[in-house]
């Protein structure tokens, strides 16, 4: 167990694949910088790999101040037990306060080894992170400045907020999407420390024989309009409504998680707690009930219309624009009036 530090710093670790950062990772720069602004501590970055000692640059320029790289050939694909001895030396030899990790498959699958190996506790699948006194309810004692762990819980019906107060570092999985990314300061200086761990050959428990990648399909968080459809659109072929109208105004086709649960479309469609983050400028919500795990991944969105049958659905409460009617007939008009607006 590491004793806490008041003065340790705020780390991100730096995902990369074959050389490209997550953009989950330049996310949690943006943020990072914002908690150690407040704490008055600087930020870093772990940046562990072969040949990714250019990346240092980006990482410096939306918002670490010094960026620890681990450049070792072994590194080359991601293995947890050799990442994550990577991270527990540094984290033991420099013990920051903070350790932030996106909450991608490989994030979610290193944060919890790193966490149970110095016997720090974690919170994953954050939505927001903020500093702020906290006062033991039993002992009354007041912590200063503690990591705030904002996450939905019990199926979303709630947000919790976590602290810890004595098991540090505080480290946190962060999804995708719900930090802004930050513009990135070229002109900004930091510090590159090139450091060696030891990673013994009996870490290595896997070979990596063959790759194979597919591209991704579905690129929601770039998109700046989207068209969603919830459980409310019926059936895989009403389906199709969505997909015009996502044509018609040059949108993205998203989807709840009630009309991929049905088999109306492919969970790459999902938006919410259990899919993507958008923040796209028009979202436009058909069929959606507004249930907390989806609006936990779209209300950030600049413009909402929602098309609900149900006048108290609570998509309405969030919705800048709102139209009670049958989906079926309204979006119908809609690409009508669309296609009749561009003659």
């Amino acid at each position: 167990m590491i004793a806490p530090n008041r003065q340790g710093e705020v780390w991100v670790f730096a995902e990369q694949e074959d050389g490209s950062l997550h953009d989950v990772v330049l996310e949690l720069c943006g943020k990072a910088r914002q908690l150690a602004d407040v704490l008055k501590v600087p930020v870093g970055a772990v940046l562990p790999g072969h040949q990714i000692r250019p990346l240092a640059s980006k990482l410096i320029a939306h918002g670490a101040d010094r960026v620890y790289v681990v450049e070792d050939s072994r590194l080359a694909h991601f293995q947890t037990i050799p990442y994550a001895r990577v991270l527990c030396t540094l984290i033991e030899k420099y013990r920051p306060q903070i350790v932030l990790y996106g909450a991608t498959p490989l994030g979610r699958d290193l944060a919890p080894r790193v966490a149970s190996a110095i016997q720090a506790g974690m919170t994953a699948d954050c939505t927001d992170l903020q500093i702020s006194d906290v006062t033991d309810p039993k002992t009354k004692e007041v912590h200063r400045n503690l990591l705030l762990q904002i996450r939905p819980a019990f199926g979303g019906n709630i947000i919790a907020t976590i602290v810890n107060y004595d098991r540090w570092p505080q480290m946190a999985t962060v999804r995708e999407g719900v930090m802004p990314l930050l513009p990135p300061n070229p002109s900004r200086n930091g510090e590159i420390i090139d450091e060696k761990v030891e990673i013994d050959e009996s870490l290595l428990a896997l070979r990596l024989i063959e790759r194979h990648i597919e591209p991704r399909k579905v690129n929601l968080k770039s998109a700046r309009v989207i068209v969603a459809g919830g459980g409310g659109v019926g059936s895989k072929e009403d389906f199709r409504l969505i997909h015009e109208l996502a044509g018609a105004i040059g949108g993205a086709v998203g989807a709840s998680r009630a009309a991929v649960d049905s088999g109306f479309i492919g969970k790459e469609h999902q938006i919410g707690q259990t899919g993507t983050t958008v923040r796209p400028a028009l979202y436009i919500a058909a069929g959606i009930s507004g249930a907390v795990q989806h609006r936990a991944g779209m209300e950030e969105s600049a413009k909402i219309i929602a098309i609900n049958i149900d006048p108290n659905a609570p998509i309405f409460s969030i919705a800048h624009y709102g139209i009670v009617g049958d989906l079926k007939k309204v979006i119908p008009m809609m690409i009508k009036a669309l296609r009749e607006r561009r003659r």
